[in-house]
């Protein structure tokens, strides 16, 4: 069983650091000091195994965990117990790999628009010196978030991790930059890392010849041709993957569909993220796959499978080999736990039921097993064009909120195809709520957020929007958005029923959405 831990109490303080109004403000950790770099000490070996030992090729040490992000609810904890908070329990594990590595599920930065869409996050750079010195030197951004606050979020995400030398693949200020491959040394071994998505709210966010974004995978082109560059390069190669249905304990189609691929293309490991939920390991051709690493550092949900993480250990060679284990952890309040005893001993026991053909024994080690039937679950949908909403002559990136702080009615939700032109990219003047896209995992079972709502700067920009009062007036009879949520199913299904009056929106709902938005997250 899954114990339960108990929200984080006054007295326990770390110092809470004031929001530095510019980047030169920034602490940075000691330049004597990377923990994040530092190499195991090995054993010695006696005279009768030194020749032996010689013989072995050195092992380079990679430590991977899930979504990291410090903005909402975390950013309230964080204010009230310091930013090294939520590495308290898990330091040691992070500070003993060669390289540590995180999916940033967030931009970085004070300014921007929130965009459209369900959830959106922005977190203090002040956040980021305690990240660098809990021993993270890389991290993923092509993700469903590092654009929430548009380009201008993206290109300071950019220049602040690049002032706490803390590398990142996945996104960048065009499309060569996005899809480039970062390689770090260790031990005599070049490792190239690259990061890809393939859940991306809205086609604008793409990374362009000379335009901000992702590096996304609906088209794989791009992708393969760098994984080919890296593997020409580099003696390891690995690709941090952003995939999936969130929620889902077993990978859709295109997960294991793009590992394979990217395996195919020269990769040595991939490592995934995006369910909010750990899912399980699969070994192809002899090169490892980790589907899901499940949250780290995020919000709370209701949701029990979403406290459920990992650290991920991969002990690799210059012939391209790695061995895998992993630490299970419990993550509630922004703080990841090892987890002990049954806890520990039932995640393990279901990872390896939800493994393609890995077995996970009880000191956490992943090897070979036998093979199983995984459940197909549904396949997600590629990111839309928005359709409705949309006024004429806005800005492509400025997303303003309606006069009365509501947010707009939300659009269709149906496909397009993500190969369109460009040209079909227009923002929208109302800051709504598109359930059509993907959404984030703060969305918990009984269909309620777990954002808190909070506003940042002058106000105009509020983080984690959720309106719960959209979808009162429908057509026909139609069942709204409310009763959808109520009875617990995916109000992505109800969205092409939606037909909001605006002017029907009192002061009163907004407020009585604020209160519902504080009792969860």
């Amino acid at each position: 069983m899954i114990q339960k831990l108990d929200p984080p109490q006054e007295g326990d303080k770390g110092g809470g650091l004031a929001l530095p109004p510019k980047i030169e403000a920034m602490s940075k950790p000691p330049a004597t000091t990377n923990p994040g770099v530092t190499s195991e000490k090995q054993p010695a070996a006696d005279s009768a195994t030194a020749s032996a030992s010689q013989e072995q090729s050195p092992k380079v040490k990679l430590t991977f965990v899930g979504d990291v992000m410090f903005g909402s609810k975390v950013d309230d904890l964080l204010q009230k117990n310091g930013y090294d908070y939520p590495y308290k329990h898990v330091k040691p594990y992070l500070e003993k790999a060669d390289i540590t590595v995180a999916n940033l599920e967030t931009p970085i930065t004070t300014r921007g628009d929130a965009q459209e869409k369900e959830y959106v996050y922005r977190s203090s750079p002040q956040s980021l010196p305690e990240l660098k010195r809990a021993g993270f030197d890389l991290v993923n951004l092509a993700n469903n978030h590092s654009m929430d606050y548009g380009v201008e979020g993206l290109l300071d995400t950019l220049d602040y991790l690049d002032a706490q030398d803390i590398k990142h693949v996945g996104a960048g200020r065009n499309s060569d930059e996005a899809y480039n491959y970062v390689i770090m040394e260790q031990k005599g071994i070049k490792i190239a890392f690259l990061g890809f998505s393939r859940v991306i709210p809205d086609t604008s966010w793409y990374a362009g010849k000379s335009k901000p974004g992702m590096a996304e995978t609906y088209s794989t082109k791009l992708a393969f041709e760098a994984i080919g560059k890296a593997r020409a390069e580099a003696d390891l190669v690995v690709v941090i993957a952003h995939w999936g249905e969130e929620r889902k304990a077993y990978p859709v189609k295109s997960q294991t569909d793009l590992a394979r691929q990217y395996i195919d293309q020269g990769a040595d490991l991939v490592v995934a993220s995006h369910p909010h939920v750990v899912q399980g390991f699969e070994q192809y051709k002899g090169k490892w796959i980790a589907y899901s690493m499940g949250n780290f550092i995020f919000t709370t949900n209701d949701n029990p499978n979403t406290w459920e993480s990992m650290i991920l250990e991969a002990s690799c060679t210059k012939e391209r080999s790695c061995d895998l284990s992993m630490v299970p952890i419990l993550t509630k309040w922004a703080q990841p736990v090892p987890m002990v005893d049954e806890a520990r001993d039932k995640l393990l026991e279901k990872l390896t039921s939800l493994s393609v053909n890995a077995q996970i024994d009880k000191e956490g080690r992943i090897t070979l097993g036998e093979t199983r039937t995984i459940p197909s679950e549904s396949e997600e949908k590629p990111p839309v064009k928005k359709e409705t909403g949309i006024v004429e002559g806005t800005s492509k990136t400025a997303v303003k909120p309606p006069a009365d702080g509501t947010k707009k009615p939300a659009d269709s939700g149906k496909a397009a195809d993500p190969k369109k032109a460009e040209q079909g990219k227009k923002s929208e003047s109302g800051k709504t709520t598109e359930t059509g896209k993907k959404t984030d995992a703060d969305k918990t079972q009984t269909g309620r957020t777990g954002e808190s709502g909070k506003t940042q700067g002058t106000g105009k920009n509020t983080e984690g929007k959720k309106t719960t009062d959209d979808a009162k007036s429908s057509e026909g009879g139609k069942k709204s958005s409310e009763s959808t949520k109520k009875s617990g199913e995916d109000p992505k299904k109800s969205t092409d029923s939606k037909k909001t009056n605006e002017s029907s929106k009192s002061s009163g709902e907004t407020r009585k959405t604020e209160e519902d938005r504080k009792t969860s997250g």
